[in-house]
């Protein structure tokens, strides 16, 4: 199996932004779901959509937390917001993840082969 180094993140970060067309790229997105918080929102976000008063209401956290996690995955492109009246939804970008794992398999090893 290939190891993940610095110059693999780079290339990662470079891949992402040329398919994206932004400057987000992997440093943000690892950045995301480092946090455990914003792990588990990913998690209940896989259910399907949620208001931020949903996912909120989930967490021992202030309202202003969880708009900061909610911001912080958005700017790394993982969630879409969607609004309807007067709610704002969230969901996943599922496109992202996809990405990502098209790149680490891309990095050499078969992850089904033994070692």
């Amino acid at each position: 199996m290939t190891k993940i180094n610095k110059s693999n993140i780079l290339y990662l970060d470079k891949y992402l932004n040329e398919k994206r067309g932004d400057n987000m790229g992997m440093s943000e997105t690892l950045k995301a779901i480092s946090d455990p918080a914003r792990r588990e929102i990913l998690e209940m976000l896989k259910e399907g959509k949620k208001t931020a008063g949903e996912i909120a209401s989930r967490f021992d956290l202030t309202g202003a937390t969880v708009s900061y996690h909610l911001s912080t995955l958005k700017k790394a492109g993982l969630i879409a917001e969607t609004k309807y009246k007067k709610y704002i939804f969230y969901e996943l970008n599922i496109s992202v993840f996809e990405e990502v794992l098209i790149w680490i398999k891309g990095l050499g090893g078969n992850f089904d082969e033994k070692n």
